[in-house]
């Protein structure tokens, strides 16, 4: 079976920073990878690689099967991509738009014109479908703009972060759509900065920095790399995080995690309630007053901040737009 996606060892610099470092990663036929990292982290880079819109330094990468340098016309006729700002003509329909996409990707008149209106009815989005897209919320441009790239019915799919800026309610909404094309068996590259996103499609999860895959496996395997329970610790006073930091160091089982702007901690542990009540006799022992304390499930946030020492919400400035993530 030949692999929807498959990179290996690819580099890309932009100037002297390098976005990409020597990224691997394969997305097996029919399944969902979940490329997870901050900002600058390298995700839209790759992306940007694979969809042929940029050439890499080195490395090499094929998309069904076809090489993204050697025959990109050929990548392109197999992919649709739908990406972090919604590709959408705002003075035309959400029927004109789809009509367009199929006319450009020469589907003739009336194959557009019956695909168009079939994309509409799959996306919720019929009676919205004569407006003009100017009108249209965020959450129906973003399934406008999914859909467009659907218009070809290509066999592999990159969404570079498809849920970004939406509301709660719109977000739910597209992983829906997400799963449903899924289940209809599209190949989907997916990057994101939402842990429960990567954590609800993905089949698996490569996590990037820097341009390197840090880390992959499944959800639940990344989670078992981080090990067992958290104890997250919320001092009253922030002058005595570090004192606290001093007295639970010997109870984690790994780096603790120290988070500034929430006066805590999060300090892996085994033992449960034993290391709680630990815990709690440490602290009140040396006076140290708490706002909340409590054990909780490793998520993939906790894989993030153990394998990087920050969150997934850290912006990475320091690469220039084009290379950003």
């Amino acid at each position: 079976m030949v692999d929807a996606v498959l990179a290996e060892g690819l580099v890309k610099t932009y100037g002297k920073v390098r976005a990409l470092d020597g990224l691997s990663l394969r997305v097996p036929e029919g399944e969902v990878l979940g490329v997870l990292g901050p900002n600058g982290a390298g995700k839209t880079t790759a992306v940007k690689v694979l969809t042929t819109l940029v050439r890499p330094d080195s490395g090499t990468a094929s998309v069904a099967g076809v090489d993204v340098v050697a025959d990109p016309a050929g990548v392109r006729r197999s992919i649709g991509v739908s990406g972090q700002n919604a590709a959408v003509d705002e003075y035309l329909t959400g029927f004109e738009n789809l009509d367009m996409v199929g006319r450009l990707y020469h589907l003739g008149a009336r194959a557009s014109r019956e695909r168009a209106r079939e994309l509409l009815r799959e996306f919720d989005l019929e009676e919205a479908g004569d407006r003009v897209a100017k009108g249209y919320s965020g959450g129906m441009r973003r399934r406008l703009d999914l859909a467009g790239a659907l218009v070809a019915r290509p066999p592999v799919l990159f969404l570079d972060e498809p849920t970004t800026g939406l509301d709660p309610r719109s977000r739910t909404s597209m992983w829906e759509v997400i799963r449903g094309l899924v289940a209809g068996g599209t190949s989907l590259l997916l990057t994101t900065q939402y842990l429960e996103e990567a954590d609800l499609l993905a089949d698996n999860i490569v996590v990037v920095d820097h341009g390197r895959v840090i880390a992959e496996g499944t959800a639940d395997e990344l989670k078992a790399q981080v090990g067992g329970e958290r104890l997250q610790v919320t001092v009253a006073d922030p002058a005595q995080l570090g004192r606290a930091e001093e007295l639970l160091t010997p109870l984690a089982v790994g780096p603790v995690v120290r988070e500034e702007e929430r006066r805590g901690l999060l300090v892996p542990v085994t033992g449960g309630a034993a290391r709680l009540a630990d815990a709690l006799r440490l602290l009140d022992g040396e006076g140290v007053a708490l706002d909340d304390v409590g054990l909780r499930r490793p998520t993939l946030d906790d894989v993030f901040l153990t394998l990087t020492g920050r969150s997934t919400a850290e912006d990475d400035a320091a690469l220039p737009k084009e290379a950003s993530a």
